[in-house]
């Protein structure tokens, strides 16, 4: 089973952040749903899964051909786990509402514009990031998950795009086309740039 950790704790990371993505559709203030979305992060974060929104920040530290075999794969398991959490939900009684807000959602994202989806996807992650640097490297322990909460609240509440929150939109709402896959790839670019911003820069402070 060793072998198959990595992929397993990407499909679980899937999972929570779908599960966050449950819990901010069913709640309409974007404010309480933003910080009830975060308890994916924490997930995530507490119980040492792979979110390739977190992971990819840390391209430059490991080595690349491997790491890119890594975060594929992180991609993929975290596209099934989202994928079947809102697979889940339809077969319930909440899914025909949650269908119908993923939808909302959805649709302000196919009538973006390609760049704006990118630029929102690069803001995103820098936050993301952020708040995993914080949860790794705060010493002090309220500060680790403020910084942790605060960072999914703030790119939530300002827009940003979440490769992985919207896999499992798109995928609540039933939207599968040629267009929506194309914005979510760059969505994903953007995630993978401004994710390696913050640890990046950190990398400074090593060859000092």
């Amino acid at each position: 089973m060793k072998k198959y950790k990595d992929f397993i704790y990407a499909i679980m990371a899937g999972i929570f952040i779908g599960l966050g993505g449950v819990v901010f559709l069913m709640i309409d203030n974007k404010y309480l749903g933003s910080l009830m979305f975060s308890v994916g992060l924490f997930g995530v974060c507490t119980l040492g899964y792979n979110l390739f929104t977190g992971k990819v920040g840390y391209f430059f530290y490991e080595d690349k051909k491997s790491y890119t075999i890594f975060l594929a794969k992180v991609l993929l398991a975290n596209t099934l786990g989202a994928v079947f959490v809102a697979f889940l939900l339809s077969l319930t009684r909440n899914g025909n509402a949650l269908e119908e807000k993923a939808l909302l959602l959805v649709n302000a994202k196919l009538a973006d514009s390609y760049l704006s989806l990118f630029v929102l996807g690069i803001l995103c992650n820098i936050f993301v990031v952020f708040g995993v640097e914080q949860y790794k490297n705060n010493p002090h322990q309220v500060g680790k998950y403020l910084g942790l909460i605060f960072g999914v609240m703030v790119f939530i509440i300002s827009g940003f795009e979440h490769s992985i929150a919207d896999i499992f939109y798109f995928a609540m709402a039933k939207v599968i086309s040629f267009d929506a896959l194309i914005r979510l790839f760059l969505i994903i670019c953007g995630n993978c740039l401004g994710g390696l911003l913050v640890p990046t820069v950190r990398l400074l402070d090593r060859k000092d």
